[in-house]
């Protein structure tokens, strides 16, 4: 007796006979249309990252090669089929920025020209984040990678702590902003054990939201370091002056524009008590550390006794980890969004939590088509 296929072929075969054939292959295409992971990045310290959500998935990490070729080039061959599945892309930044762009967006392309039904990007720290703004005679670089992305084939993206959430209205498709906030405060309370006299601390004035909904959750004091140093000779003459102010330049007559004050700094100053206490700086980046040092050193003399740094994003370019391990800093806790094992080999005071957890449950529920609120519950926007 033939069997009959269930809606919604049957309105199809109602009054005809169904092939065996046909059935099985109709059966093995449902039971295949599923999700593939890929890393966009063959270097050991990159797919760490990958092979962690790969693990919690309890799926295999999809079989491609991606490497650079004599000339600089990037070349990725997709070694499996891909048709018709959810196909999630993870690409951890290096320093090398401009490789790993190219190697997403070329993955990206692969997949598309492979009929993946929905490309997924999973990018932990998103790049040229902080070209965001327009800024002298620069450009809004991070608009064009969003483009780029789009124009590649990339269907949505799963990020974490963007460093200006308004970059989500760059992009043409949906954009998933995870945070680390709770991996970070978790820390705290389990791996300080005095937390309960620590004091959050806001390194500028920027800052200062963040540092809020830390210490609100945590019921803590809040305290804010306002100043900086002053401007450069080289930032004062580069151009935000212009027009020059040359005296026999034609001016329309009335016209009087208002005479514009020039910035001018305070001293740096501590806003809030840390004397006898814990100062825990919070930031979303810490990649030149130059500024986190300066502020450990200023609480260092307001009387704080142990300074921890943490972010998300531990970029640590240049020398940070021997500035760190030269500064007043006692501990810097980031997350792994970055690969940055070398840098814990130079400084033993870089620690690193964890945040594979959060990505493999978002891939899950993006797949089954579930909400995304419970990753967000207790959440604020000033994260």
């Amino acid at each position: 007796m033939p069997r009959k296929l269930l809606l919604p072929y049957k309105s199809v075969f109602s009054h005809s006979r169904v092939p065996r054939g046909l059935y099985d292959s109709l059966a093995m295409n449902a039971a295949r249309s599923g999700y593939r992971v890929f890393s966009a990045n063959s270097t050991a310290a990159c797919t760490e990252l990958a092979k962690r959500i790969t693990e919690r998935l309890g799926a295999e990490l999809g079989k491609s090669v991606v490497y650079q070729e004599t000339n600089g080039e990037t070349r990725v061959e997709i070694k499996e089929s891909v048709r018709g599945q959810d196909v999630f892309i993870i690409q951890t930044i290096p320093r090398d920025v401009n490789t790993a762009v190219m190697e997403l967006l070329i993955m990206a392309y692969a997949l598309k020209t492979s009929c993946a039904r929905n490309i997924i990007g999973v990018i932990p720290y998103f790049p040229y984040s902080k070209q965001s703004k327009m800024r002298k005679r620069g450009s809004i670089v991070c608009k064009l990678l969003a483009s780029m992305l789009a124009k590649a084939g990339l269907t949505h993206i799963i990020t974490m702590d963007l460093h200006q959430k308004e970059i989500q209205g760059f992009f043409s498709f949906p954009v998933d902003n995870l945070r680390a906030s709770p991996f970070l405060l978790q820390y705290i309370q389990e791996e300080i054990p005095d937390y309960r006299n620590a004091v959050i601390v806001a390194k500028s004035p920027d800052a200062a939201k963040r540092a809020q909904s830390y210490a609100e959750r945590l019921r803590l004091g809040l305290a804010v370091i306002h100043g900086e140093a002053q401007c450069t000779e080289q930032d004062m003459d580069d151009g935000r002056h212009s027009p020059p102010t040359v005296k026999n330049t034609t001016v329309h007559t009335g016209l009087e524009l208002p005479l514009m004050m020039a910035k001018e700094k305070p001293p740096i100053t501590v806003v809030g008590d840390v004397g006898g206490r814990i100062a825990i700086i919070v930031d979303d980046i810490i990649d030149d550390v130059e500024s986190f040092v300066a502020a450990a050193e200023i609480l260092k003399e307001r009387g704080a006794y142990k300074i921890f740094v943490m972010a998300t994003h531990g970029l640590l370019s240049a020398d940070a980890p021997r500035l760190i391990e030269e500064s007043s800093v006692d501990e810097v806790v980031v997350t792994n969004t970055v690969p940055h094992e070398v840098q814990k080999l130079q400084c033993p005071k870089i620690k690193t939590v964890d945040i594979s957890l959060i990505l493999s449950e978002a891939i899950r529920r993006i797949h089954n088509g579930e909400s995304m609120a419970y990753l967000f519950r207790n959440i604020t926007m000033d994260d």
